[in-house]
């Protein structure tokens, strides 16, 4: 699975999905000072989830109806350490290949998923 981590995901996190397999893009890196709808149509046009701790990308999806074809995960989990941030987006990202067409948001042991606006219903 391809993911896009947001700026607001930490750069250790990014390094230690990415040594762990995992095909991950940082906004930081490749898209410095994008706006949340830039990110979201890097997102669309790479095919790839975002990784985000902003809730705001799920409202911005829904508001500008934004094609199904993409996932978000938005983490509601501390952000203590980038180990336990990264141990919890590595088991979250393994546990379903399901992502696109969802905003997933993941708090303690808990994930719930909804349905992002289909293509057709924009």
């Amino acid at each position: 699975m391809k993911s896009l981590a947001d700026e607001n995901f930490l750069g250790p996190a990014v390094r230690v999905l990415r040594e762990q397999g995992f095909d991950v893009v940082w906004v930081l890196e490749d898209l410095p000072g994008a706006t949340d709808e830039e990110v979201l149509n890097q997102s669309v046009v790479q095919g790839r989830t975002l990784l985000t701790f902003d809730k705001d990308f799920g409202e911005l999806a829904f508001r500008k109806r934004f094609a199904a074809d993409f996932g978000i995960i938005l983490f509601r989990v501390p952000m203590s350490s980038p180990d336990e941030v990264a141990s919890i987006a590595s088991r979250v990202l393994r546990s379903r290949s399901d992502w696109a067409g969802h905003i997933a948001v993941v708090s303690g042991d808990r994930l719930r998923m909804t349905p992002l606006p289909a293509a057709h219903d924009r």
